[in-house]
C-alpha cells in the first residue's frame, strides 16, 4: 500500500525546455555539450559551486557572453507552471491520504528564476504542499545517485515499498527502484501529473510504469 509520494519538480509540475540553455550559450562559444560542461552543471546542481563561481567559470568558456547573458541563457530552461497542477497538488495535500515530498535536481539560479516566474505567493503555496522540499544544491547530492534516495527514506522513516517516486527521467526512476521504491517514469508529452491521478489511470502499479 502506497503511503508516501516523492515528486520531481521539473516537467512534472513546472514545464522546462532542457535544450534551451546550451542553445542560448552556443551563441557565445561551444555548440555542443562537453564532459567539462556536464561536470560543471552537475557540480552546480550539487551545490559544490557558488553562483558567482559558476557564472565566472561559464564566462571563461563562453567568453563572448556577459554575466547577464550567461544567467539569461542558463535560466531559459524555465517555462510555465500550469495553474491546474498547483490546484492538483493542493487538493492532494488537502485529502491527507499520503505523505508528500518534493525531490528536485536544481540550483540557486533556477530556484530564484522559478520564484520570479511563478510569483512568490504561488511558489509558497506550492512549497507548503510538501512535508519536505528537497533541492539538490542544498543537499549536496543529486539524482540518480542512490545516496539521495537513501537520505530521503531514512530521514523521514519511509518504507521503500510503501513509497512512490514520480520523475520524468528514466535514469532517476531506475536508480530509485533498485532500492525497492515504487516508481513512475512520467514522460514529457504523455499525460500530465493531474491526469495520472484521475480515475483513468491506476498509479499504484509495481516499478516503472511508463506513460
Amino acid at each position: 500500500m502506497i503511503k508516501n509520494i516523492i515528486f520531481d519538480f521539473g516537467d512534472i509540475f513546472i514545464n522546462l525546455n532542457k535544450q534551451a540553455p546550451l542553445i542560448e550559450m552556443s551563441k557565445f562559444g561551444p555548440t555542443q555539450m562537453t564532459p567539462e560542461l556536464d561536470n560543471i552543471f552537475k557540480n552546480y546542481e550539487m551545490g559544490l559551486m557558488e553562483s558567482d563561481a559558476f557564472i565566472n567559470t561559464l564566462q571563461s568558456i563562453f567568453n563572448d557572453a556577459s554575466r547577464a547573458q550567461i544567467v539569461s541563457a542558463w535560466n531559459s530552461i524555465i517555462l510555465d507552471f500550469p495553474e491546474e497542477r498547483l490546484t492538483f497538488i493542493e487538493q492532494l495535500k488537502e485529502e491527507n491520504k499520503y505523505r508528500l515530498f518534493l525531490l528536485s535536481n536544481t540550483n540557486d539560479l533556477h530556484i530564484e528564476q522559478v520564484k520570479m516566474s511563478m510569483g512568490l505567493e504561488r511558489f509558497k503555496r506550492f512549497q507548503n504542499c510538501f512535508e519536505q522540499f528537497y533541492l539538490s544544491h542544498e543537499m549536496k547530492m543529486r539524482k540518480p545517485n542512490s545516496n539521495i534516495y537513501e537520505f530521503v527514506l531514512q530521514e523521514n522513516g519511509l518504507v521503500s515499498n510503501e513509497t512512490l517516486f514520480i520523475d520524468d527521467t528514466k535514469e532517476n526512476t531506475l536508480s530509485a527502484s533498485e532500492l525497492g521504491v515504487q516508481c513512475w517514469n512520467l514522460q514529457v508529452g504523455k499525460p500530465s501529473i493531474n491526469d495520472v491521478f484521475s480515475s483513468k489511470y491506476t498509479i499504484f502499479k509495481p516499478n516503472l510504469c511508463d506513460f
